[in-house]
């Protein structure tokens, strides 16, 4: 197997869903009839299974709360076999909070917000006009909770980018569920035609989202920066996407604190652009700004990176 194979292999987009569909609808149907309490003994196991059997994933997360813990100085988040376990029970939890948000049963005054730059009004006024603007998520906490409140709650027209055609299992359980009323669009290249489609989009006043903590499989869309004391790739397509379509760029985050979750939504650029000559190192500042962001999000709930692959090795992997 040539570099270029094994790059592809062990990319995330490439990781197998671990876990059957019947399984998940099992779980699910207990989650709705008997509640999470009478789950728990059952969840427990099922995380067990995916615990020891996940090495990789053990590994990853081990890594995390190492660098987490160096570069915050902060000796009580060094890696132990009870965190990491607690890592994998918090996913799955996160999951099952996934499909409850889908049938409806969190509502919107069930959730904190910190918005401390209008952000969710600017959101609902471009129902009635104006042009739509760029939502950058990470895999910290649950966006299911904006996306599902977005679209069932208020109706807003929100546009996920994703990659999907590695979740098919969890995507039809979520499509059973309600999620078939969000817009989904797959991404794999910024090519003419989806900038064409975006563009328009926008103009439309519909609003775009993203995560920014997840590299594309090609090479040439991603970027190295400085992240919990280390350099990691980062993708470039949110900020090449902003810088081309010209809208503004605002961060979000879904963090669960306290049993109760938070959604977190602030201003990051206003009008990105760069000089001629310049757009790289423009795309390595914003992305560095993002990562050092993420860095302080990632200490508010350190338990809720969900992130399973190795992440500092991802150019290699």
């Amino acid at each position: 197997m040539n570099e270029a194979q094994l790059a592809t292999r062990r990319h995330w987009s490439a990781q197998r869903e671990r876990g059957s569909l019947l399984l998940m609808r099992f779980t699910a149907f207990v989650a709705r009839c008997c509640g999470r309490r009478l789950l728990s003994p059952l969840l427990h196991l099922i995380v067990l299974y995916f615990f020891l059997t996940g090495r990789r994933a053990r590994r990853s997360i081990h890594e995390f709360y190492e660098r987490l813990a160096a570069s915050s100085g902060r000796a009580g988040l060094r890696p132990t076999p009870r965190r990491v376990f607690a890592q994998f029970m918090a996913f799955a939890d996160c999951l099952l909070d996934r499909l409850d948000v889908w049938r409806g049963a969190l509502r919107l005054e069930q959730v904190r917000l910190l918005d401390p730059d209008g952000l969710r009004a600017q959101l609902l006024a471009s129902r009635h006009g104006g042009r739509g603007q760029l939502l950058v998520g990470t895999h910290l906490g649950n966006l299911d909770v904006c996306r599902a409140l977005a679209e069932l709650g208020e109706q807003v027209p929100l546009n996920v980018l994703v990659h999907t055609h590695h979740v098919a299992h969890l995507n039809r359980l979520l499509g059973e569920a309600g999620e078939q009323r969000l817009r989904l669009i797959q991404v794999s290249e910024l090519d003419a035609a989806l900038m064409l489609d975006l563009s328009q989009r926008l103009d439309r006043g519909e609003w775009l989202a993203m995560a920014g903590d997840r590299v594309p499989l090609h090479e040439g869309r991603r970027i190295a920066v400085d992240f919990l004391g280390r350099p990691a790739p980062f993708a470039q397509g949110p900020w090449l996407l902003a810088g081309l379509l010209g809208c503004p760029v605002n961060l979000m985050c879904c963090i669960k604190r306290e049993g109760r979750y938070e959604i977190r939504l602030e201003r990051f650029l206003d009008a990105p652009a760069w000089e001629r000559g310049q757009r790289d190192v423009a795309i390595t500042g914003w992305a560095q700004r993002y990562a050092d962001r993420l860095a302080e999000w990632c200490l508010l709930a350190p338990q809720q990176w969900f992130n399973f692959y190795p992440y500092w090795d991802a150019t290699d992997a």
